[in-house]
């Protein structure tokens, strides 16, 4: 049975850091890739990182570059995000996904991710 399941969300105050991991289990934990994407209440769901599982190919979105870090244990079956200099508007539901590896606009997109996760709430207060 397909399966991600997120942990390490939490509160934290703003310049803060938190990680947070995603364990796959049956097709997901041969995706060509693996990503995630955040949404707060009222917006879009925003892809945030995405790693690919064979290459190590690595996209950031733009409003966490140089903040968030993405990385894999391909041994574990499990993925990552470090978060580092944690802002208010970094307060979101976090989702791990898992799917192909889109090029272009498609590497950030929902669009290109068959398996989520229930995700896991981070709160960056100010």
């Amino acid at each position: 049975r397909a399966q991600l399941v997120e942990s390490g969300g939490g509160s934290v105050q703003a310049g803060g850091s938190l990680t947070l991991s995603c364990a796959a289990s049956g097709y997901t934990s041969i995706s060509p890739c693996m990503g995630w994407f955040r949404q707060a209440p009222g917006k879009e769901r925003e892809g945030v990182a995405t790693i690919s599982t064979g290459g190590g190919s690595i996209v950031y979105g733009d409003s966490v570059k140089g903040r968030f870090t993405i990385s894999q244990d391909n041994a574990k079956k499990e993925v990552y995000l470090h978060m580092n200099s944690l802002k208010p508007e970094d307060t979101a539901m976090y989702y791990c996904a898992a799917g192909g590896c889109g090029t272009g606009y498609y590497a950030l997109s929902a669009m290109s991710f068959t398996y989520w996760g229930q995700g896991t709430q981070v709160t960056v207060s100010s």
